[in-house]
């Protein structure tokens, strides 16, 4: 049976990277006692899988993994054996037991939505909220985007679901996050200063995942929940 764990990450934690979450989460099950299943074969794992991976540096509180389990008690058991041996950045939100066929977590990431705020000593390009907004209603966003097979051009546009500036000067982003067109917020802000002939400085704000999103509906009716949700 596969469980999914939702989780938060905050504090000096977030300054930890994914492969070394990864390996804590795998010690931390085996302290809570958690009666996880393994791989077969001469070097046995546990079988596990996390959603999309969260840059060094960010906080959130929209992280998933998911964890094939030989037995399962209830999710209230689960929720609170896990709790009890994380450290302190590091909290578990929800758990929940998956219906059979629910496609694991890393492949169920189709978005992912972030706040992102400058830094008080950070000065801007005046006007650049109105500009902002004039960059974000563009039908057409012609960037180049690297990849692992070198560089492309796309349509910004097409990955930005939402964009909306807040009251206190931070900015609210839903951004394409699945495999085939991953942005990050960081880029979408790099790709409009550029516009502005202005080079952020280096460590400008700071960014939070507020959550990860599966789509339930189709490619064309795009219906976004999070990765634990239910009717």
């Amino acid at each position: 049976m596969k469980v999914r764990v939702k989780f938060s990450k905050y504090g000096p934690v977030k300054f930890i990277g994914h492969l070394d979450v990864m390996r804590y989460f795998q010690k931390a099950i085996r302290r809570a006692e958690i009666d996880i299943a393994y791989s077969e074969g001469f070097s046995p794992h546990q079988i596990m899988s996390f959603a999309s991976p969260l840059s060094v540096g960010h906080t959130s509180e929209g992280e998933y993994f998911d964890m094939n389990l030989n037995t399962f008690t209830s999710k209230a058991d689960l929720l609170q054996r896990l709790q009890a041996v994380m450290v302190e950045g590091i909290d578990i939100i929800d758990v929940q037991l998956l219906k059979e066929g629910e496609g694991n977590a890393m492949a169920s990431v189709k978005a992912a939505s972030y706040l992102i705020t400058f830094r008080d000593e950070i000065s801007l390009p005046k006007d650049w909220q109105d500009k902002l907004n004039t960059f974000y209603r563009q039908p057409f966003i012609s960037v180049v985007k690297k990849t692992k097979k070198g560089e492309k051009e796309i349509n910004l546009k097409d990955s930005i679901y939402e964009l909306e500036i807040r009251k206190d000067s931070s900015i609210y982003m839903l951004l394409d996050a699945s495999s085939g067109g991953n942005i990050k917020p960081g880029f979408v802000l790099d790709c409009f200063f550029e516009t502005l002939k202005f080079k952020l400085p280096e460590f400008a704000f700071t960014v939070h995942r507020v959550e990860t999103y599966k789509n339930i509906g189709t490619e064309e009716e795009r219906k976004l929940v999070p990765l634990i949700w239910e009717k």
